[in-house]
């Protein structure tokens, strides 16, 4: 496979190809002539709708200025913390992050319109380059991330569940980038600039610009997280949404629109040759047995299943020097996912833990693909100077992942916190009797009590919960009624 990239053959055909390779290889009967089937229905999937819809959405923010007045914003309100512009890298990739899903794009559109505050500010430019790298990877995993759609389809995951978990680690890694540029620039004042403090009142005249994406991202993941839509339907929202905005600020012409879908239509059919790829090679690895084996022989090794985990982040931050994000994420995710599960960690987490080690990759020379990005739109840098000041963030992502390990609570927490809120609203709503326990559930009293009780008991409904109890000791006596309460 490593040949074949080497030969820069198109990503999309280096699986398919690996595909039918492992067919010849342990299939007794043709799997490739199922390949029509499969291209049909992953193009007919419901769920990837949401890829050109996200990704047109991004496209649109960033040709109607959007973007460039939201750095604007950030740069005025954070001028004040040492690093300056650099924490406005850091806060408006995340708020771009929130609309266009893509990590290339917000990288992209943040340094175009920060890489002329370089030389204004006096800021120390590996750095400053390296925290736009940085903050663009935010795409991979703030909400709605196209990548996490495809690990969703590839992984028989919940992208809603996916969403939801990322919204707290998302945070978290913008935070920890931020403090990460704090600490230096604390250390080392001259690499922070000597960035001009804007006036309390053009700080306020500027708040209006963060209107737009803070709005946008809370009709798509506030309608997924409510339950009002699905991942696809709340795509359509918000590029409804995105057209409404740039059509009151009067930025919206026929000529932007052509050139969004152009650049959607190139990105998405990109995407989607490799997720069909992705589907050939998950039916290869299932039909053959491969996948089961794979797990079986990891299962006998004998190791405790977090040094399984530890062995199988660090062969990804190795795949991920040299492999682009996505081909990764398809090659990968149909033979880990089911050794994950065997394990018994929970697929939604590993898919969390799965897009930080994603966005490591990112910055991760010689092949990180926002550092190209970055470089290009500055050339008067080097590729090395992007990449030794993307080196402190690309710790800082090592931290998170060891968070995420030590403390899983970080992204599922806020899954299972809004799982038990709606179980117990069903609950509530769905009462047909009086004799079904309620939430919070009652305990019944312990055995001494239930004796003591049972001669003065009244004529009542029996809890359900009284013919279940873990002493034994509370049998419906005589004068309790257990039939069922009309």
């Amino acid at each position: 496979m490593l040949v074949l990239i080497g030969l820069s053959i198109p990503i999309g055909a280096l699986i398919i190809i690996l595909g039918m390779a492992l067919a010849a290889m342990f299939s007794s009967f043709p799997l490739w002539n199922a390949l029509g089937d499969i291209v049909w229905s992953a193009s007919t999937d419901f769920v990837l709708v949401a890829v050109p819809l996200f990704i047109l959405m991004g496209e649109i923010m960033l040709r109607s200025g959007i973007a460039g007045d939201m750095f604007s914003v950030m740069g005025k309100i954070l001028a004040p913390l040492p690093g300056g512009l650099m924490h406005a890298n850091i806060g408006a990739s995340a708020l771009f992050s929130a609309t266009s899903g893509s990590s290339v794009a917000t990288a992209a559109t943040i340094a175009t319109v920060a890489t002329p505050h370089i030389k204004k500010g006096g800021y120390n430019t590996p750095l400053f380059l390296g925290s736009i790298a940085a903050g663009g990877t935010l795409g991979i995993l703030i909400p709605p991330s196209v990548n996490m759609i495809v690990y969703a389809v590839l992984a028989d995951v919940s992208v809603r569940d996916l969403y939801i978990a990322a919204i707290v680690p998302g945070l978290m890694l913008a935070l920890i980038f931020t403090l990460t540029v704090l600490a230096i620039c604390i250390f080392r004042p001259e690499m922070g600039g000597t960035e001009k403090r804007a006036r309390f009142s053009e700080i306020l005249a500027g708040l209006p610009a963060l209107i737009p994406p803070l709005f946008l991202f809370l009709i798509v993941v506030g309608s997924i997280y409510g339950g009002i839509a699905t991942a696809s339907e709340a795509a359509a929202l918000g590029l409804i949404a995105t057209l409404g905005i740039a059509a009151l600020r009067r930025r919206l012409s026929w000529q932007m629109i052509v050139e969004a879908c152009e650049g959607t239509m190139r990105t998405t059919a990109m995407v989607m040759l490799i997720v069909v790829a992705g589907y050939f090679l998950t039916f290869v690895l299932s039909s053959t047995g491969l996948t089961n084996q794979i797990s079986s022989t990891i299962a006998g090794l004998d190791f405790p299943p977090i040094v399984t985990l530890l062995i199988i982040v660090l062969i990804y931050i190795f795949l991920g020097t040299f492999m682009e994000t996505l081909t990764l994420m398809v090659a990968t995710t149909p033979i880990v996912v089911p050794v994950i599960v065997a394990l018994g960690f929970d697929p939604v987490w590993f898919g969390i833990l799965f897009m930080v080690l994603l966005e490591a990759s990112l910055i991760s020379p010689p092949i990180g693909m926002t550092l190209f990005v970055v470089q290009a739109i500055y050339p008067s840098a080097s590729s090395w100077d992007v990449a030794k000041g993307s080196f402190p963030f690309l710790i800082s992502m090592f931290v998170m992942i060891g968070l995420l390990i030590a403390f899983p609570g970080l992204a599922l927490g806020f899954l299972h916190g809004r799982r038990r809120g709606v179980k117990w609203l069903v609950a509530r709503h769905r009462r047909t009797d009086r004799a079904e326990v309620r939430f919070p559930r009652r305990r019944w009293p312990s055995e001494p009590a239930c004796r003591r009780r049972r001669s003065a008991a009244p004529i009542r409904p029996a809890p359900a919960s009284v013919t279940n109890c873990a002493s034994g000791c509370c049998v419906p006596p005589r004068n309790w009624d257990t039939s069922p309460t009309p």
